[in-house]
């Protein structure tokens, strides 16, 4: 049976087998990633060749207001061979089983695949629609462009040496200046990066999510997988992220900075610390995330290339649409996004006051 049978153990666990093996999947694509995204539905497809799961596809559905239509969204997925068209367009096939249960006016994925002219000629011949560099960065779910770092194959020492010099020194800077990492998983630190965390939105103009996102996010990931680390200088807490550890890859997903004794750059020594787990645990990359600005006067660009300078920049194929009604879709592509300005507008008006 193609759709996955959520209340069966033994084929969840299959599922998620799949998926944190296979090379290159993200995180997104774990069914726990819907205990974070609480308010979408969540469905899991695949499909099975000798007993075996070649092609898989998890998939959150959110209905569009005051309409009965179902937006149908795979983060980062689907998990199987993006080269496969065919394989693609079989397990897309499969989806579409879900139209007696949602009337499904979209599909969107967009892989962790790398970006190439010929794959993305393929997908328009099959009749998909794909959204990369030719529109705005704003019309994107995900970012374009992520830095990823090569873990395997280093160690702690070799692997500093790929750094860029004046990330090196910061590194060392912080620890000679008294900056100290921990990580932890206690609601108390929660808090503190949490706290950290609104100071950046509203410092950096960037959507503050709700604390019960990250709770969650904790309550999905056990100790295996999730870390809250949190950089200190004396008594004054100045940096936090959450990282997770999924399959073979270490996900830096949310950084927090205070606007106090940046001059010690904390982050750099947190980041350090992360990376560090991701050896340990004998994770092949390290995810820093996206960036949307490949500009070196970009702070959060300069960054992140300092510690990826050998590896530099990851470009996605983008998002890959398969359209079922083509009238939903102006609406979701031309007056949604008008709509989600001007809401993200009054969210960050509120976080300012």
């Amino acid at each position: 049976m193609p759709i996955l049978n959520q209340q069966n153990k033994e084929d969840v666990a299959k599922y998620e087998a799949y998926i944190s093996q296979f090379d290159g999947a993200s995180l997104m694509q774990s069914l726990n990633w819907a205990k974070v995204k609480f308010n979408w539905m969540q469905e899991g497809i695949y499909i099975e060749e000798n007993g075996s799961i070649i092609a898989a596809i998890t998939l959150l559905l959110q209905k569009v207001p005051h309409t009965n239509s179902y937006f149908m969204y795979a983060p980062r997925g689907p998990v199987c061979d993006l080269n496969n068209v065919e394989l693609v367009k079989k397990l897309v096939k499969e989806v579409e089983l879900l139209k007696d249960k949602y009337k499904i006016f979209l599909l969107k994925f967009d892989p962790n695949e790398k970006y190439s002219q010929e794959l993305e000629n393929k997908y328009k011949e099959a009749g998909f629609f794909v959204l990369n560099k030719k529109v705005s960065a704003n019309d994107l779910i995900q970012p374009l462009h992520d830095m990823v770092l090569t873990l395997d194959g280093y160690d702690a020492e070799e692997l500093m040496k790929n750094f860029a010099e004046k990330t090196r020194y910061n590194i060392r800077l912080a620890k000679r200046k008294g900056v100290e990492v921990y990580y932890s998983r206690q609601k108390e630190d929660l808090g503190k990066f949490y706290e950290l965390y609104k100071i950046t939105t509203v410092r950096d103009n960037i959507g503050c999510r709700s604390y019960e996102y990250f709770e969650k996010m904790l309550e999905a990931y056990d100790e295996n997988h999730l870390r809250i680390y949190i950089a200190k200088h004396e008594d004054d807490y100045l940096s936090a992220a959450i990282a997770i550890n999924y399959g073979k890859e270490l996900f830096y997903l949310y950084g927090a900075s205070s606007n106090e004794k940046r001059n010690l750059m904390p982050n750099y020594l947190m980041q350090w610390e992360m990376i560090k787990w991701g050896l340990e645990t004998e994770c092949k990359k390290y995810n820093f995330g996206g960036v949307l600005h490949l500009d070196e006067q970009n702070g959060l660009y300069k960054f992140k290339i300092g510690f990826c300078k050998k590896d530099g920049i990851t470009e996605y194929i983008g998002e890959i649409d398969k359209v079922y009604d083509k009238k939903m879709y102006f609406l979701y592509t031309k007056t949604l996004p008008l709509l989600k300005k001007i809401n993200m507008f009054f969210v960050n008006l509120k976080n300012k006051k």
